[in-house]
């Protein structure tokens, strides 16, 4: 089975590692992966994507024509991505920022005030973390304990403290997108 994700906000939101966090628990998981990191110029500000594949067979090719899941943290790229998302597909979107979602009837929509909550947790890089765990929640492609793993492995030593209050996060991003 392969599984498409495209995630894609503004630079500095964390989509890239969001990306890597997803593509090094599929790895953990023992799934082929394939993650392609795209981004502008900018340091911070400009526009960010990551496109992952996640399979059980080798993966030919990195690059996405259609996805099967699409995490929006803002409208320009969801304005730019959403036409991407395979029928029968799931777009996940951050609602603090997205103030505009496409008129899809042959998707599932999922809204999330992920910025919000991560601001009352006090650190908006969280918001990627919420996003995530509506994935794993929708989808079963990551299973939390090898997330939390992934956590450990990708994020420096120095950002390890603020791993369970990540996870807490994911627990929140899961739960809310059950009640969706």
């Amino acid at each position: 089975m392969e599984m498409t994700v495209l995630i894609a906000g503004f630079g500095g939101q964390g989509v890239l590692s969001a990306g890597k966090f997803v593509a090094t628990a599929a790895l953990m998981e023992g799934r082929e992966v394939s993650w392609l990191p795209s981004y502008g110029p900018e340091m911070r500000g400009g526009t960010a994507n990551c496109s992952i594949i996640l399979s059980d067979q080798s993966i030919g090719s990195p690059i996405l024509n259609q996805t099967d899941v699409l995490i929006a943290l803002n409208n320009p790229s969801l304005d730019k991505f959403s036409p991407m998302v395979k029928s029968g597909g799931l777009i996940i979107v951050d609602e603090s920022l997205v103030k505009s979602v496409p008129n899809r009837q042959d998707v599932r929509l999922i809204a999330i005030p992920a910025s919000d909550m991560a601001s009352e947790a006090g650190n908006m890089t969280f918001a990627t973390v919420i996003l995530l765990g509506a994935f794993s929640a929708c989808t079963s492609s990551i299973q939390r304990e090898t997330f939390e793993k992934a956590l450990l492995e990708s994020l420096p030593e120095r950002h390890h403290h603020l791993i369970p209050q990540e996870m807490d996060l994911f627990d929140q991003g899961a739960a809310y997108a059950g009640q969706s």
